[in-house]
């Protein structure tokens, strides 16, 4: 009789894990702004996301990324720049690293999702800014 109970707890036990497993990240999302389409993929066991392309104008050869903090990097194109890494779920969101190659700002990120929109925590220090982006097919 003992061991049925064990099962049944164990089981039980179980389950709340599974529930607090934050929605599905993967896709393609349109930036708040309308700027640009970010793709978030796998990247080993964790989630990382990149500038699939920019929605505006560009200037020749493309836009790049000219205010990196690191003078070596700011000759690379936004295009294609990975700009979320290491992001893994904790509760019902997703938490890693990101970069804003708008300021050249890296932050800690703090994603949720709900349907077809995504809320985006990024914060330096104390000071956090909040975007909506939408899932886009």
């Amino acid at each position: 009789m003992f061991h049925r109970y064990a099962l049944a707890l164990v089981a039980f036990a179980a389950v709340p894990s599974l529930a607090a497993a934050p929605p599905a990240l993967a896709g393609r999302w349109k930036t708040d702004d309308g700027k640009g389409i970010v793709v978030m993929t796998p990247c080993g066991a964790k989630m990382c996301g990149h500038i699939e392309r920019l929605l505006i104008k560009q200037p020749a050869g493309g836009q790049l990324d000219e205010r990196n903090p690191d003078k070596a990097k700011r000759g690379r194109k936004v295009a294609g720049l990975r700009i979320y890494w290491d992001l893994a779920p904790d509760g019902n969101v997703w938490k890693g690293q990101g970069y804003s190659p708008e300021d050249g700002r890296y932050y800690k990120a703090h994603l949720s999702v709900k349907g077809d929109r995504m809320t985006m925590k990024g914060c330096v220090s104390i000071i956090c800014r909040t975007v909506t982006w939408t899932r886009v097919g």
